[in-house]
């Protein structure tokens, strides 16, 4: 039970009427702001993880060259 090509139109004119074409430009920019906000959050997020998961890793063989030398 999908949308026709003039349901969707009729909302467009719709939404059109509402709002208005200045309007939604400016929902419009704001949203794709937000979309690329988003996106380099979760970019910088992961390379957080990164860099947190080697310090993790040179530690522990910190650690572990540490427990060596005191056994010897």
């Amino acid at each position: 039970m999908g949308m026709s090509v003039t349901q969707l139109l009729i909302i467009l004119v719709i939404v059109i009427v509402l709002f208005g074409t200045k309007r939604l430009r400016n929902i419009g920019g704001d949203l794709g702001g937000a979309i690329k906000g988003f996106r380099s959050a979760v970019k910088e997020g992961s390379e957080d993880k990164k860099i947190t998961e080697e310090d993790d890793t040179i530690d522990s063989e910190v650690v572990s060259e540490e427990k060596e030398k005191t056994e010897k």
